[in-house]
């Protein structure tokens, strides 16, 4: 028979291979118990706390019993004992002197030095809501370095590659570990990452500075990517040449069997300020989501990112964050670096009491600002490819005058402002002007349904990133 921890090594693996538990439920859990010995048909365990032991009672033990049994051939009893690490006495909290807060400030900095890490596959944190992209992202980074025939590359079902979710949730992690893996893998493929918003500053530069030559270069170095990623795509609305242009790159990538990789805050058929033509193609290959970590993979991200600042946290304050901060990995990750400096800070170790402040701190910084007239005429102009102060001029080309008649109609609509202070806040324009921006735009939502669409989508991305009203 082979050993106590031979076994349980042999457990591990068949709940893994049989995805029977999560990565980070197995990584947080599962791989921390300590085998002691199997005595009768008791299979005894040793953890650190009692909160995990009460964790893997209620969620693992039954799951864990049935693969001894399975692997040992009779029924076993899972014991799971805590055995708590030795105290240390830590020294009384004082307040420290000013030479002193220096030095531990200076200290706190350079700790932050390694608490970065690559944007690797190694280094994401795998969980129920986003396994699915990571399989497929780590799929991709594989085929694509691969040597196949033109017509293997135009079979491969995940090309494009589009992954979509809200901001925070690990997208641009595992778009830029596709990059990194192939470069280290296979060096000669040419793989060219990009922001939506980049690809089109570049286009709008290379028409402007360089004319014909320039447009030329800007197909060279896109139109002969080996693999193309397009970071956070939606940044596409509204602005037809860069639509244009980047469907005919897709176009001579796809049809060359190129990969292609995306990422959105939607899905395809939610990007209705997006061409018709484009978001059909993005659903022509492989669509994966990336939705709010569950509780296990939370934990998990507290867990490594603390390890990264060699923070020990007590599991009840990791509970205690991970409970409370739902639905943004990078305010997980902004928790810790504040313990981090409270714990250096006040010299003692993190408390639930530290954690609430934290808590605190950072829901407060996250509170949206009021919409203000500067943030929907921001919010218009980019859509419209255009600059705020070209909306506020006296320029009269089409695009510049559809989109500040459309800015007028937001305001009016989302803050409800008077005609008389909405043109003052467009250059001194008078009440008749504004009132013929408005009306021309509400006649023009009813016969131009692409326009309307436009117009909601305007409206319901400023009420989300700024849902406080003017005060007028």
């Amino acid at each position: 028979m082979n050993s106590f921890e031979e076994v349980f090594e042999q457990v591990k693996r068949y709940m893994t291979e049989n995805g029977m538990v999560a990565e980070a439920a197995m990584t947080t859990w599962i791989n921390s118990m300590i085998p002691v010995k199997l005595d009768g048909q008791d299979a005894i365990f040793q953890v650190d706390t009692d909160f995990q032991q009460g964790i893997i009672q209620t969620h693992y033990k039954a799951k864990i019993e049935k693969v001894l049994e399975e692997i040992m051939g009779f029924p076993v009893n899972l014991v799971v004992n805590v055995q708590p690490p030795a105290k240390d006495e830590e020294p009384a909290p004082h307040v420290p002197d000013p030479k002193e807060l220096e030095e531990k400030h200076a200290e706190l900095q350079k700790s932050y030095e390694f608490a970065e890490y690559d944007y690797t596959f190694d280094t994401f944190i795998v969980g129920r809501s986003n396994e699915f992209a990571f399989a497929a992202c780590k799929a991709v980074a594989t085929d694509a370095g691969n040597p196949k025939s033109e017509a293997d590359a135009k079979k491969l079902q995940a090309n494009p590659l589009f992954i979509y979710g809200p901001s925070g949730l690990g997208k641009t992690h595992l778009v830029t570990a596709i990059k990194q893996e192939i470069e280290k893998n296979y060096p000669d493929i040419n793989v060219i990452y990009v922001t939506g918003e980049t690809f089109g500053n570049e286009l709008i530069k290379a028409i402007n500075e360089r004319g014909t030559t320039g447009t030329e270069a800007f197909h060279d170095k896109y139109r002969n990517a080996d693999v193309l990623i397009v970071d956070d795509i939606q940044f596409f609305a509204g602005k037809e040449r860069t639509q244009e242009e980047f469907f005919h790159t897709f176009n001579k990538l796809h049809s060359e069997g190129k990969q292609i990789v995306i990422t959105s805050d939607k899905p395809p058929r939610d990007l209705k300020t997006l061409e018709e033509r484009i978001r059909n193609r993005f659903e022509w290959g492989l669509i994966a989501d990336i939705s709010t970590p569950d509780f296990e993979t939370r934990f998990a991200i507290i867990r490594r990112k603390a390890e990264l600042l060699d923070l020990k946290i007590p599991d009840e304050v990791v509970e205690f964050i991970a409970g409370r901060l739902k639905t943004n990995i990078r305010q997980l990750e902004g928790a810790v670096k504040k313990l981090k400096a409270l714990k250096m800070l006040a010299n003692s170790s993190p408390t639930i009491s530290m954690a609430q402040s934290v808590i605190r701190d950072i829901l407060t910084d996250d509170q949206p600002i009021p919409i203000t007239v500067e943030n929907i005429i921001a919010e218009v102009a980019t859509v419209y490819g255009i600059t705020p102060e070209e909306i506020r001029s006296s320029k009269r080309t089409s695009q510049i005058s559809i989109a500040r008649k459309v800015a007028a109609y937001v305001v009016r609509e989302v803050t409800g402002m008077s005609l008389a202070a909405i043109g003052a806040e467009f250059g001194g324009r008078d009440h008749s002007t504004i009132v013929y921006a408005i009306n021309t735009v509400n006649d023009a939502l009813k016969k131009d349904e692409n326009l309307k669409t436009l117009v909601d989508d305007i409206i319901k991305d400023i009420r989300e990133k700024n849902p406080q009203p003017v005060n007028n």
